[in-house]
Parts: C-alpha cells; structure tokens; sequence
C-alpha cells in the first residue's frame, strides 16, 4: 500500500541558503475580499505566468517610466493635461500588454508541447521504468518553455517531494487547466495505480483534438473578433485624426458641459465595451 503525500511547504529563507532558492515575490496576501488584493493576485499570476524571469518590482518601474515618458513626451508637443493624462495611462499600459501577449504565447506553445511530452512519457513508462524516473527524463528532453516547468518540478523531486505534490501547481503556474489532467493522472497514478500509459495516451490524442477544435474555431470567428477589434480601434483613431486635424479640438470641447459630458461618457462606454470583448476573447481562447 502506497504512503499518503505529504503537503509540500515552502522552506523558510536562511542566510545559508541565500543564492540558491530564489525569492517568490507576490503582492497578494490572501484576502478575497479586497479589491486591491485582487488586482495584486492577477498582477502576481500575470507575471507568473507569462515567463518572465525580471522581479515584478521592476517590470512595475517599468510600467511608470513608460508613463512617464510617453506623458512627457505627449506634454512637450502638445502642452494640454488632458492629453498628457491620456499618454501617460497608454504608457503605464503598454508593459502590461506585452506581458498579457507573452502569457498568451508561452500558453500556446505550451499547449502544443503538451501531446509529445505526454506521448513521450508513456513511452518511457512502457520500458519499464518507475513514473519518477520516466518523468525527469521527459523533463529533460522537453524544450523550453513547458520544460522549464517539467525541469522545476524534477528539481522539486530531487528535493525528497513526492511527483504528485511537485507538479500539483503547474496548472497555476502556467495558467494552463489542460495541465490539470496530466497532474491528476499522475497524483491518481501515485495513490492508487492505474495503467498510466493508457490515460497519457489518450490524454494526448484529447488534447490535440482540442487543439484541433480551437483552430477551426478561430477560423469561423475570424470576422468577428476583427469586428471586434475595429469597434475598439475606430475611436481612438477618429479622435486621434481631430486632434491631428485641429490641436484645440479638445480643449474646446472641454469648454462645454455637454461636451465634457459627452466625452466622458464615450470614455467610460469604451473602457466597458473593451473589458467585455477581451474577456469574451479571452474566453472562447482558454485552452
């Protein structure tokens, strides 16, 4: 009968461990309740997820020297705060969004890694060797960047955690869910036994019919996510031409209280309309 896993805990920082662990740095404590919390829990994730190796402390600075620049920049040639405000939140921004591509990318990548590291781990467990050593070889034939998860879990078990505990969070580190079933073939592999080379295989074979799906899906919705897409694009763009056409457009629109109203108003519809057109983007996309 197989002994139950234990709970992995993090080990506690010690100066003599200094430059071996690396410090996990998050800016979310745990409260549900709090919006901040929440804001600082997707910030944590987003980084996490999106493969970047740089300290959150200094992707933040560099989301507000960004702002800085582009309202700078934005002050010096047209000398209106509006637009100096408008720039600057574009530029505080804009890290955000190459963080929010990585992530997106480093997903499908790993999505369709997937089926050949799960193919390849059947195989190794079919020679007769244990999951442990079957999956750290896996683990080390596997390119970056779903090896790179593989290879920190390996390290984890070197460490004396047992594979189910150690690969438990590569669906939160990833942000993945289709991970979910290979950790939890393993963890059911660990605690009861199973035939892990039958459920692997059909793991992979339901993983690239899903992936299959996802591209014919994209195919027929093509025309409306690009409707989607121009529905955000045209009015910044439309505004943009005004302000190009005529540098006052908006200080004389900002003269009137409909035209403050107005403009205020559009702001806010666009902020919502493109908050749910990313989240059904998002959606109809999450592997």
């Amino acid at each position: 009968m197989l002994a139950q896993a234990q709970a992995h805990r993090p080990m506690p920082a010690r100066p003599a461990f200094r430059g071996i662990l690396k410090e996990d740095v998050r800016y979310a404590v745990g409260n549900e309740n709090s919006t901040s919390d929440a804001v600082n829990g997707w910030f944590d994730r987003l980084m996490l997820q999106s493969g970047i190796e740089t300290a959150p402390s200094v992707w933040l600075s560099l989301c507000v020297v960004s702002g800085l620049a582009f309202g700078g920049t934005m002050f010096l040639v047209t000398e209106q705060f509006l637009l100096t405000a408008f720039a600057a939140i574009a530029g505080m921004a804009l890290p955000l969004g190459i963080a929010m591509l990585m992530r997106s990318r480093r997903q499908k990548q790993i999505m369709e890694q997937l089926p050949a590291a799960a193919e390849e781990l059947a195989r190794a467990a079919r020679t007769g060797r244990n999951v442990e050593n079957s999956f750290l070889a896996v683990a080390a034939d596997t390119p970056a960047p779903l090896g790179s998860e593989l290879r920190l879990a390996a390290r984890r078990t070197e460490m004396g955690i047992d594979l189910a505990s150690a690969v438990r969070d590569l669906p939160e580190r990833t942000g993945v869910s289709t991970l979910t079933m290979l950790t939890s073939a393993i963890g059911v592999h660990q605690d009861t036994g199973g035939d892990l080379v039958s459920v692997l295989e059909r793991m992979a074979t339901s993983v690239r019919d899903r992936l299959h799906f996802n591209r014919r899906l994209r195919a027929a919705t093509i025309a409306s996510r690009l409707g989607a897409t121009m529905m955000l694009v045209i009015p910044p763009a439309v505004v943009a031409f005004y302000l190009f056409r005529d540098p006052n457009y908006l200080q004389n629109l900002m003269a009137s209280y409909w035209g403050r109203l107005s403009l205020f108003l559009a702001i806010g519809l666009q902020i919502i309309g493109a908050t749910l057109v990313y989240r059904i983007l998002r959606n109809s996309g999450r592997f």
